[in-house]
C-alpha cells in the first residue's frame, strides 16, 4: 500500500460501498491520505509477521501490488526477495483463514517474453515465456496465485500490465527516457505500450471488485516508440547495436537510471499486447493512451523562484 500503485487502488476502494475494510501494508508507508484504510508498516521479508497480520485479518479479497519491479524501488536482488517473500506470505496466509473468496495480483507484459519466433502483439491466450528476470518473477507469482485460487475454488486474476510511467511514478524505462541522453536501437524502432497510473489502480480494483478470473493484459490504446519518445521529450538520441547494449548499461547505471534486463527489452524488441478482454471485462473506457502516457512522463511542474521579502 506505499508504493504509488498500492495506494492508488486503496483510495478507490475506500469510497466503494461494498467494502467494508480496507488494511494494507509495505516497507514504507503512503504518501497521500487514506480516510478508511488502515496502514501496516511491514517488511515484506519479514514473512512471519506478515503472514500473522494476514491471518488476523483474514480477508476476503486480495489486492496482490508488491510485485517489486527491479530497479523501481530498489535493486534487483532487493526486489526478487521482497516479491518471493511477500507473495508467499500474503497469498498462503489468507489461503489458510478460510475466508478468501478472490484474488488479485500484478503481473506484467514480461511474462511473454520478446524476441524470434514470439509474437509482436500477444493475447492472453499465448503461451507465456518470459526471457528476462522480472518476467520470471511476474510468472513465479501468477503460479503461486493460480495454485492458490485452485486450491480454493475461487477466482484469481492476474493484470499483466505495461510499463505504469508517469512523472510522479518510479519507472526504470521512465527514469531512463528522462535522461539527456537515451540510448536506442540503431537499426530498429520497435513499438511498445504503456499504461497510466491511474488506469493501472482502476483496473486492479475492478479486478477484484469483479472478482475477474484469469489472465487480462493492460495497456493504453496505441502505442510508442523509442524514437518517438526521444523526440517528445527533446532528448538526444544515442544509437546502440550489438555488444553496444553492454555499455549502454554501463552508462545509463553511471548516469543515475539503471537499464534492467526488461527494459532494454522493450527497447530492443518493443513491448505492446492485445488489451481488449481487459477493456470488455472490466468496462475501462477511456483509457490513457500509450502516447497520452509518454507526454505526461515529461510534464514537470513549472519552478517558481520565490525571492526574498522586500523590507517593509
Amino acid at each position: 500500500m506505499g508504493g504509488e500503485l498500492g495506494t492508488a487502488v486503496a483510495q478507490i476502494l475506500e469510497v466503494h460501498p461494498d467494502v467494508d475494510e480496507i488494511a494494507g501494508v509495505d516497507f514504507l508507508p503512503p504518501r497521500r491520505r487514506l480516510r478508511r484504510a488502515s496502514f501496516h508498516r511491514i517488511d515484506p521479508r519479514d514473512g512471519e509477521r506478515l503472514a500473522a497480520f494476514v491471518a488476523d485479518f483474514a480477508p476476503e479479497a486480495l489486492a496482490h501490488i508488491g510485485v517489486y519491479e527491479p530497479h523501481a524501488r530498489m535493486g534487483p536482488a532487493s526486489a526478487e526477495e521482497r516479491t518471493e517473500a511477500a507473495t508467499a506470505a500474503a497469498l498462503g496466509a489468507a489461503a489458510r483463514t478460510g475466508a478468501l473468496e478472490r484474488v488479485v495480483v500484478r503481473s506484467g507484459l514480461a511474462v511473454y517474453g520478446r524476441g524470434r519466433g514470439r509474437p509482436s502483439v500477444p493475447d492472453e491466450e499465448v503461451p507465456v515465456a518470459p526471457t528476462t528476470p522480472y518476467g520470471r518473477m511476474c510468472l513465479d507469482v501468477e503460479a503461486l496465485a493460480t495454485r492458490v485460487g485452485r486450491g480454493l475454488g475461487i477466482p484469481v486474476c492476474a493484470l499483466r500490465m505495461a510499463p505504469v510511467v508517469a512523472s510522479h511514478v518510479p519507472s526504470p524505462l521512465g527514469r531512463l527516457l528522462r535522461l539527456p541522453v537515451v540510448p536506442v536501437p540503431a537499426f530498429a524502432d520497435p513499438a511498445f505500450g504503456l499504461v497510466d497510473a491511474r488506469d493501472a489502480a482502476r483496473a486492479a480494483a475492478e479486478a477484484l471488485l469483479r472478482a475477474h478470473d484469469g489472465a487480462l493484459n493492460l495497456v493504453g490504446p496505441g502505442a510508442a516508440t523509442p524514437w518517438q519518445a526521444v523526440r517528445a521529450g527533446n532528448r538526444l538520441p544515442f544509437p546502440v547495436a550489438g555488444v553496444g547494449w553492454v555499455v549502454a548499461r554501463r552508462m545509463a547505471e553511471l548516469a543515475g537510471a539503471p537499464l534492467p534486463l526488461h527494459v532494454e527489452e522493450v527497447l530492443r524488441h518493443g513491448g505492446t499486447a492485445d488489451g481488449s478482454r481487459a477493456v470488455d471485462a472490466l468496462e475501462l473506457e477511456g483509457l490513457a493512451t500509450s502516447q497520452e502516457v509518454l507526454t505526461d512522463l515529461y510534464e514537470w511542474a513549472t519552478v517558481t523562484t520565490l525571492r526574498p521579502a522586500e523590507a517593509a
